[in-house]
């Protein structure tokens, strides 16, 4: 495969000399920065982030920051979640869209206080429409992207590094609820969060320079628990149901088609900018809607473009849009866009991949 071009760009991150030590060999481009896709490889990478404890350099989770008296205002017409009862000191997941009601992104809004929020994104320019709304209704707010770099420590030993490192009170952070916690005179924002259904913790480290010193003292502390430079793990985010955005979810689809309606409050998220949109949608239903698929047999090729799925005579009835072979599950695991007259368990499909067609089924649960 071709090798990915460094330039000012695509940029480095504050962990990038770490992540290079410790032997990257792939990367791909998130919110045009570099973000690992693999150590030793996938799967020796995916058993040991289930036994053990990685830190991942999630530097390109960019935070979108708003402040000032009109924050939670645009915050709110952002999404159609209502944050209403959200308090400083919470993590929310929430669906943002546009006015036809379809997915921009979907990040982790963190408040910090009720004039100033985070908003931790997925991969898209979603700053560039959060300034276009806040200009476009005058808005007193002030809106850029901080010198704040993500940096996630996952697995099953996660508590136990964080505690080495930051001390007893770490145990006291409940999930999707952060602390401030001091680090060689720095104060970090440590949430319990993460992009794996493993357990663990996202560091958001402020200030550049905070970023190798804390690498470095991360694996310090965790020798004895063979700490390992890791990242979000292909087999192990399939199995949980981890949505990718730009991979398995679009500008054209809406929330409810990918399985997060629960998280759209329409009837009392006012102001939310495509709520009349969403609105349609709850009262009708989607007519597709995201599903756990099960690739039955040997493992299939890499899935770096849409599979067609049909009906078995040639009737295209969705896609899949993310696969791969799970050792846990002696299968392929998926994910995939199927038509409501096809997304009942055990519905049977075929998908055609780069390799010929195998043999699909729905399941109405994921993996893990």
């Amino acid at each position: 495969m071709a090798l990915i071009s460094p330039s000012r760009r695509l940029r480095r991150t504050p962990f990038s000399d770490g992540v290079e030590a410790a032997g990257v060999k792939g990367y791909t481009v998130y919110n045009h920065m570099l973000l690992p896709t693999v150590f030793r490889s996938v799967g020796e990478d995916y058993r040991h982030l289930k036994t053990a404890v990685q830190v991942w350099d999630v530097a390109c989770e960019r935070q979108v920051e708003l402040r000032g008296p009109d924050a939670a205002r645009l915050m709110q017409m952002l999404t159609p979640r209502d944050l209403r009862g959200m308090l400083a000191g919470q993590c929310f997941y929430v669906p943002m869209v546009d006015e036809t009601g379809g997915m921009l992104n979907d990040p982790v809004a963190v408040k910090l206080a009720e004039d100033r929020w985070w908003i931790s994104i997925a991969d898209s320019d979603l700053l560039l429409w959060v300034k276009g709304i806040a200009y476009g209704y005058r808005l007193d707010v002030l809106i850029d992207e901080p010198d704040v770099s993500p940096l996630a420590v996952q697995g099953p030993k996660a508590e136990e590094l964080m505690v080495r490192v930051f001390g007893e009170a770490i145990r006291a952070v409940r999930f999707f609820r952060f602390g401030w916690f001091g680090f060689q005179g720095h104060d970090l924002l440590i949430a319990r969060s993460g992009y794996s259904k493993q357990g663990g913790f996202e560091i958001y480290v402020i200030g550049s320079e905070v970023g190798m010193p804390l690498w470095d003292a991360l694996f310090a502390a965790g020798a004895d628990l063979d700490v390992r430079a890791g990242c979000p793990n292909l087999i192990e985010r399939i199995e949980g149901g981890l949505l990718s955005y730009g991979n398995d979810m679009t500008r054209e689809n809406t929330p409810h088609e990918c399985g997060l309606g629960r998280f759209c409050n329409v009837e009392t998220a006012i102001g939310c900018i495509g709520r009349d949109a969403l609105l349609r949608v709850s009262m009708e239903g989607p007519v597709r809607q995201i599903r756990a698929i099960e690739i039955p047999g040997d493992p299939v090729p890499p899935c770096d473009r849409i599979w067609p799925l049909t009906d078995g005579r040639g009737r295209r009835v969705g896609r899949v849009t993310s696969a791969a072979a799970s050792p846990d599950f002696g299968g392929n695991v998926a994910i995939g866009m199927v038509r409501m007259t096809h997304w009942d368990e055990g519905t049977r499909l075929v998908v055609e991949t780069p390799v010929g067609e195998r043999e699909a089924v729905v399941r109405e649960r994921f993996w893990l």
